[in-house]
C-alpha cells in the first residue's frame, strides 16, 4: 500500500488536460493500486490520476458503504447523459469545503478497464455525480467551477 499526496486547489497540475494512456505498464498498475489506497485512506469517493500529480486519463470511483467495489475507468468518456440533481459536492482537493453543484442524474460512460478491455457502464445518483465530477478533473477543471453560489466550509450554509 503507497499513499499519494494529493494536490490541493491552487496547484498546477489540477488545471492541465491529462493525456491519454495508450498502453498498462507497470507503473500504471501500480498507480491505479496507490489511487485506491490514497482514496480509501481518505474517505474520498473517487479520485482522478491529476488529484495525485499525474497528468494521465485514470480514474477510481467507489460509491459502495462496504467500500469493496471500486470501478476503474481509463480513457473514460461520457456517451450519454439524462436528467438532472443538484445537490452538495466536494471534493479531496478541497478539503473542508462544499459547493452546490447540478450534474446530470444519469450518465453512460465508455471506457477501458485495468486490463485495457473496453466497456461501458451506467451510473444515477452519486455515480452520476462522480462519473463526471472525476472526468472534470481529466479536463483540468474543478466543481468550483460549476458551484452555484460559490463554495463553503462543510456544515456551513
Amino acid at each position: 500500500m503507497a499513499l499519494r499526496k494529493i494536490r490541493e486547489m491552487g496547484d498546477p497540475v489540477l488545471n492541465k488536460k491529462c493525456r491519454e494512456v495508450k498502453e498498462i505498464t507497470d507503473n500504471v498498475k501500480v498507480l491505479i493500486e496507490d489511487m485506491l489506497d490514497t482514496m480509501y485512506e481518505a474517505q474520498g469517493v473517487g479520485l482522478a490520476a491529476p488529484q495525485v500529480g499525474i497528468l494521465k486519463r485514470i480514474v477510481v470511483i467507489d460509491v459502495t458503504e462496504e467500500r469493496d467495489e471500486p470501478i476503474i475507468l481509463i480513457n473514460p468518456e461520457i456517451i450519454e447523459e439524462d436528467g438532472t440533481q443538484t445537490g452538495e459536492e466536494g471534493c479531496l482537493s478541497v478539503p473542508g469545503m462544499s459547493g452546490i453543484v447540478t450534474r446530470p442524474s444519469r450518465v453512460k460512460v465508455r471506457a477501458f478497464d485495468e486490463n485495457m478491455q473496453e466497456y461501458e457502464i451506467e451510473g444515477e445518483g452519486l455515480l452520476a455525480r462522480a462519473f463526471c465530477h472525476e472526468i472534470d478533473h481529466l479536463d483540468g477543471h474543478l466543481y468550483v467551477e460549476r458551484a452555484e453560489g460559490g463554495i463553503h466550509q462543510v456544515g456551513q450554509e
